[in-house]
Parts: structure tokens; C-alpha cells; sequence
């Protein structure tokens, strides 16, 4: 292949609470996640990969591997333990001292502001995202981080997958008993957050010099199942709703109309305040972030359909996927037979990727960056110290060609950060379900010694960053000579 374009960024992501632990240590407290996590699903998920810990260790690992950028996020509640108010010092100098880190050795930082971990202190106030002030806490926050480390980030991203959190608001949020009847309050507690990414925006623009900032999108592109003219519009809904619903308000300042007028209709849509317009209109983002694993089907629904949401796969066994979403009237997903998939039944398809990279900038010309993109897997960690990932490389190399293709297309792409640098906590399946480019020697039911390996996949990703995206071959050291 040709290489990517000079200044493309190379890199990997993780979040803080997959990966950092010391959940309550150095004046940290709880976080929606780390109460959504507990339950005795994993050994200690307040561990982690323990990051916190380790993190000279795993930033000469990223170097290693010759990334030139690191999408991570900052845990509200470990600089702001109750969600405002007194600053924790010690929080704050872990960041400082990661992007001192990072820095140099030649790595851009690109930390996300949220990624799913309100403090459980603002829940127990007044119920989280659920209640407006939300909104003005995550500015004040935000205002905080841009102050603190402006004058060492450029590049943000504000709040991580908003879309999925209204699919699957009880994992990627902490929702109250009192609310999960109300079927309006997934899109509410979706407005409160596209309204503090709107205000963290505009502080980003007015505290950074030279900063740029938006939010990471989880993605899926939509086809229609059949060629059926039922189905092709049944698609069009779905992708209003579950996409364009997000990137208008983010690139426009407004809700997509077809998609609000179904959710007015069946009384889901968000309540407005009065100056919630203004609000909307008041910033801009300057690039939007794709979390892109797979894409899906669309058909129209029966006409006695009931509503569900989207289900997932707990087991790690193909098949067990628990349901599709339907949202009565206006669209049924729907496994696409024409695709393979994980074994935890995400469809694989690299050519989507390309289709959602062309597709946001026609509609939008703003640039773009991949802030996720991997495959979660079993891997095993063999006497030798070696994990043999090929499954790992040959679905990041197809995507790495989809990208270029993107490129060639027009594309304008920024960075490319797959999920994820290290194995962590996957919110849904724990260890057993690995990402990384490095292996943590852990299970669920044993942390172990929390020793790093390097996969396979880590000196094919090596190679590939070196050259800039021209060798994406597998050569044969890759799974001899490590």
C-alpha cells in the first residue's frame, strides 16, 4: 500500500475505569462504573489492569510499539471526588504526570472528558444525568481540565458514545429503579449530555489555545436487509435515529427532525428547556471521533411489533445473542447473513468502515477520527510468554485498508486509535474478552501478577506505524522469533 498521509496520527485507546484501578485509592472516589461493576462478576474490577500503578511501564510499551498518540480518558471522580467543589491534588498530578509521560516520549496525548463515569456522588444528589444541573457540573469540571492541561492538549474528545449509552443506559450509566419505566428518559438523560458537550465545547475554544474538540461517536452503519422499498426506508429511520440523530445536534446544533418527530409521537422525546436552543447552537464540533466495530441490518417491523432494545452477548458464544431493537412503526434490526462474526456475535465488516468514513463526510466535510476499532477475543497466553493474536491482525489489517480506501476517497482522517492499547475490563464480559496489542497476565477469577506480554498483534501494529501504513503483510517473526 501507499502510506497514509505525513502528519497521521497512529495510536491505541483504553478509558480510565477499564484500566487504571485504584477505584478508591489517593482520594478517589466511586464513579457510576465502579458501582455498575461490582457484583462479584470479576476478581477485583477496582484493579483492573492497574494502570494507575504501571504507568511508566505501559507508556515505554506504547513507545515500543511506536505509537505517536494515546486516546485515554481523565476519571471525573478522581480530580473531583464529588463531582464539584474541592479539587483532588492527587488526581490531578497522576494526569499530569501521564501527559508529562507521554510527551516525552514522542506521544500525543488526546484524553476523552467522559467516558461512562459520573461520581456516584452526583447519582446520589440528585439522580446523575437525569437532572439538568448535570450539565453545568460536567462544564465546571471541564473548565477545570481545560485550565489544567490546555497548555499541554490540543486535541479533545468530549463525552464517549452517546448512542450507545441510550441503547444500553443501565451499563454504560447508572440509572435510578425509579426511572427505567420511563421510556422518555434515555433520550432526556441524552439531551442533558449533548448540552454539556455543547458547553465543554465552547470552553475548549475559548481556554485552549489552538484546541480542538469533539465527541467519540459509537457508529454503525445501517443497510437495508432486502432491496424491498419497505426495508430500504425501514433503514433510512433507523440510521436518522441511532446516527444522525447524534451528528445533527453535534455538526448542526439540532435534532434530526425525522427522528424526533417519531420519538415526539410516542412520547420519547426530550424536554425542553428555554434555553436549551440557544444552548444547542452555541458550539460546534471540530471533528467528530468514530468508535467503529461493526455494522448492521434494518427491516421493517411487523405492524403489531413492541419496542425492545438492543440486546448483547454475555456468554462469549456464538449464537447467544439476546435481541435486536425494534422500535415499533419505523424500523427492526437485523443479523446481516451475508457477514461472520465475533464470538460475542458483533458482525465483521471491514468495508462498513470505509462506508461510515465516506458517508459522515459527504453529508458533513469535517474531519475525522478513529478513537476505537478492534476485536475482542480469547486469547491464550502459551509457556513461552507469546499470544498468538492472527485473528487480532487480519481484522485490523482489513480495516487499515479500509481507511486508506476512505483516504484515497477524499477522506480527511486524522488518527487512527484501535481499542485497545491493553487488555481491561470489558464492561460487559470482563477479561475473558481481550482487546489489547498487550497482554495482562490476569483472569476474572485471579488477578495474577498483572505481568505485560506482547502479542503477535503488537509487532504487526509495530510495523505498520513504522512504515506508515505501507506494510500491513504478515511476515513470519511475527509468530517465531517473539
Amino acid at each position: 500500500m501507499k502510506q497514509f498521509p505525513k502528519n497521521f496520527l497512529w495510536g491505541a485507546a483504553t478509558s480510565a475505569y477499564q484500566v487504571e484501578g485504584a477505584a478508591l485509592m489517593d482520594g478517589k472516589k466511586e464513579s457510576m462504573q465502579d458501582i455498575n461493576n461490582q457484583g462479584g462478576q470479576f476478581a477485583d474490577a477496582s484493579v483492573t489492569s492497574d494502570h494507575y500503578h504501571r504507568m511508566k511501564e505501559d507508556v515505554a510499551l506504547m513507545k515500543e510499539l511506536g505509537m505517536n498518540c494515546y486516546r485515554f480518558s481523565i476519571a471525573w471522580a478522581r480530580v473531583l471526588p464529588d463531582g464539584v467543589g474541592e479539587v483532588n491534588q492527587k488526581g490531578l498530578q497522576f494526569y499530569h504526570d501521564l501527559i508529562d509521560e507521554l510527551l516525552a516520549n514522542g506521544i500525543e496525548p488526546i484524553p476523552t472528558l467522559y467516558h461512562y463515569d459520573m461520581p456516584m456522588a452526583l447519582v446520589e444528589k440528585y439522580d446523575g444525568w437525569v437532572d439538568r444541573q448535570s450539565i453545568f457540573d460536567f462544564a465546571e469540571f471541564a473548565e477545570l481540565i481545560f485550565k489544567e492541561f490546555g497548555h499541554k492538549v490540543k486535541k479533545w474528545i468530549s463525552i464517549n458514545e452517546q448512542s450507545i449509552i441510550v441503547q444500553y443506559w443501565t451499563k454504560k450509566n447508572y440509572v435510578p429503579e425509579k426511572y427505567l419505566n420511563d421510556a422518555r428518559m434515555r433520550y432526556q438523560i441524552n439531551h442533558h449530555m449533548h448540552l454539556a458537550d455543547k458547553l465543554a465545547t465552547k470552553l475548549c475554544h475559548e481556554l485552549v489555545e489552538g484546541g480542538t474538540i469533539g465527541p467519540a461517536l459509537g457508529y454503525d452503519p445501517i443497510y437495508p436487509l432486502t432491496s424491498k422499498p419497505e426495508d430500504a426506508r425501514a433503514a433510512m429511520n433507523a440510521q436518522d435515529l441511532r446516527n444522525q440523530y447524534f451528528l445533527d445536534m453535534y455538526l448542526k446544533g439540532f435534532y434530526t427532525e425525522s427522528a424526533f418527530r417519531y420519538l415526539k409521537e410516542h412520547d420519547m422525546q426530550p424536554l425542553f428547556h428555554e434555553e436549551d436552543e440557544k444552548i444547542c447552537q452555541s458550539a460546534m464540533s471540530d471533528f467528530i471521533a468514530i468508535n467503529y466495530y461493526s455494522s448492521m441490518c434494518a427491516k421493517a417491523p411487523k405492524k403489531d411489533a413492541t419496542r425492545q432494545y438492543q440486546g448483547v452477548n454475555i456468554s462469549g458464544v456464538k449464537g447467544q445473542f439476546s435481541g435486536e431493537e425494534i422500535q415499533p412503526d419505523f424500523y427492526e434490526m437485523v443479523k446481516n447473513p451475508n457477514l461472520d462474526t465475533t464470538d460475542w456475535d458483533w458482525t465483521i465488516d471491514p468495508t462498513g468502515l470505509e462506508y461510515t468514513l465516506r458517508d459522515i463526510a459527504t453529508r458533513y466535510n469535517v474531519p475525522l477520527m478513529i478513537t476505537e476499532n478492534g476485536m475482542g477475543a480469547y486469547d491464550t497466553l502459551e509457556e513461552d510468554g507469546r499470544i498468538h493474536d492472527h485473528y487480532r491482525i487480519d481484522y485490523l489489517q482489513k480495516h487499515v485498508i479500509a481507511m486508506k480506501n476512505a483516504i484515497d476517497n477524499g477522506v480527511e482522517l486524522l488518527a487512527y486509535c484501535p481499542w485497545s492499547y491493553i487488555d481491561l475490563l470489558s464492561t460487559s464480559n470482563g477479561y475473558k474478552k481481550r482487546y489489547g496489542f498487550v497482554y495482562v497476565n490476569r483472569t476474572d477469577e485471579d488477578e495474577k501478577d498483572l505481568n505485560r506480554y506482547k502479542k503477535d498483534s503488537f509487532y504487526w501494529y509495530q510495523q505498520v506505524i513504522a512504515t506508515n501504513g505501507a506494510k500491513l503483510a504478515v511476515d513470519n517473526y511475527l509468530v517465531t522469533e517473539h
